[in-house]
């Protein structure tokens, strides 16, 4: 059996990065940023991943946009942005 390599670890950090966004995105877009933060930064942290400040900052913008335009969808994670929490 293969040994998980780091790139499945980016991948699978990646991945449950996006689903914290896209959770947040459905249930809060309309919600004030604290709120909208608050529960993005919950999220993250229940998948157990670390997304930098910067883009952390942007996701919460970009789910705050979604105001404007409920059809234009959710952010989508950078994933030079994501690592998993424990670093690997």
């Amino acid at each position: 059996m293969n040994e998980p390599t780091r790139n499945d670890a980016q991948d699978a950090a990646t991945e449950a990065a996006q689903n914290a966004v896209d959770e947040t995105t459905s249930w809060e877009y309309s919600a004030e940023r604290g709120t909208i933060q608050a529960d993005l930064e919950k999220g993250l942290d229940a998948a157990g991943v670390d997304v930098s400040d910067t883009e952390k900052q942007r996701l919460v913008d970009e789910i705050d946009d979604v105001k404007g335009d409920e059809h234009s969808g959710g952010p989508e994670v950078d994933p030079a942005e994501v690592s998993p929490a424990d670093g690997a």
